[in-house]
């Protein structure tokens, strides 16, 4: 039986989905929550966020390459925003099938670009290393899984039976101080705060970031990157010089896997390099992309 949190209230169905924007399409693990611009344009690129906070983390990522001309796609990871929370093994294997369904239901028949923020980079390069032949180009933004996290022993605490469970339930979801350690500008903080605790009113939320630890999500997997540096595919990193919670050292060891790749690092920045220095980022990521 699923442990109740007392801040989980709502549920995910067909009138709460109202109240969101964008579309949802039903795949094999669960109704997946997604916005797509410039449907008919040519060049595809997909934002895949990480941990916990949803598709909108891409907010001027999404609003830029639309612009630009793109076809954009992003969405909320399963366990996310107003995506199903099936109950299921949170893992690279869920993720990717996730992406993969969404890419096949939307009929997506051409390679696409991928971008993943954190814990969607080895969920992106995890798919890339499966099906090389559906992904033209791959964008790494601060991602996890080049060696094991500075706070791996919270999350092996996490990860005990009914500990987890305990200490999530103490978190209220009108109390929580939002990813302060994320950003490096600190005032971006209070702007995201009201809209990341909208997901933790929906039951499964906090089973599902449980899951995704428990089941490794967030381990090292240097090996799969070491395999995407062997594949020749274009592939662009940023980090953000300031980055507290994937240290930049780690950058060192992916550029090391994949010696080719073009890497940039941003000054004066934290976790989110795409959202803190937009107007660094994007002119980067566009001639990566139009390249």
């Amino acid at each position: 039986m699923p442990f109740s949190y007392r801040d989980e209230t709502r549920e995910l169905n067909e009138l709460t989905r109202r109240e969101a924007s964008g579309s949802f399409i039903q795949l094999s693990d669960g109704f997946t929550h997604y916005e797509l611009s410039n449907p008919e344009a040519e060049h595809t690129v997909v934002l895949v966020h990480g941990f916990s906070v949803p598709g909108f983390i891409y907010d001027p990522t999404f609003e830029f390459l639309t612009q630009a001309g793109f076809r954009v796609l992003r969405y909320d990871l399963l366990g996310r925003g107003f995506s199903d929370r099936p109950d299921a093994r949170y893992n690279i294997d869920l993720f990717v099938r996730q992406l993969g369904d969404l890419l096949d239901a939307l009929r997506f028949t051409r390679p696409v670009s991928l971008a993943g923020l954190s814990t969607g980079g080895p969920i992106t390069a995890a798919f890339t290393a499966r099906f090389p032949g559906r992904v033209h180009k791959l964008v790494l933004i601060d991602p996890i899984g080049a060696k094991t996290l500075p706070f791996a022993r919270l999350l092996k605490i996490a990860a005990m039976p009914r500990v987890g469970e305990a200490l999530l339930n103490l978190v209220r979801s009108d109390g929580i101080s939002w990813k302060i350690a994320a950003f490096f500008n600190r005032e971006l903080v209070a702007g995201l705060g009201s809209r990341y605790i909208v997901q933790m009113q929906y039951k499964g939320f906090r089973g599902a970031l449980l899951s995704t630890i428990r089941n490794r999500t967030l381990d090292a997997c240097l090996d799969v990157y070491e395999r995407i540096g062997k594949m020749g595919k274009p592939v662009l990193l940023f980090w953000g010089r300031n980055d507290s919670t994937v240290p930049f050292e780690h950058s060192r060891i992916l550029r090391a896997a994949m010696p080719d790749m073009e890497f940039h690092a941003i000054e004066n920045c934290g976790h989110i390099p795409h959202y803190e220095k937009p107007d660094e980022v994007n002119p980067i990521l566009l001639r990566f992309l139009k390249d």
